[in-house]
């Protein structure tokens, strides 16, 4: 995982901002996808 994105889930997580965790955990998994295909 990116370091930019490992920040980013931390911060939200932190911050309990579920909506910005959600949004990361979609990017994470369609840029696994795109890169495993």
């Amino acid at each position: 995982m990116p370091n930019w994105l490992q920040n980013q889930i931390k911060k939200a997580f932190y911050e309990k901002n579920t909506t910005q965790v959600k949004l990361l955990n979609q990017c994470w998994y369609y840029y696994l996808r795109k890169n495993l295909s």
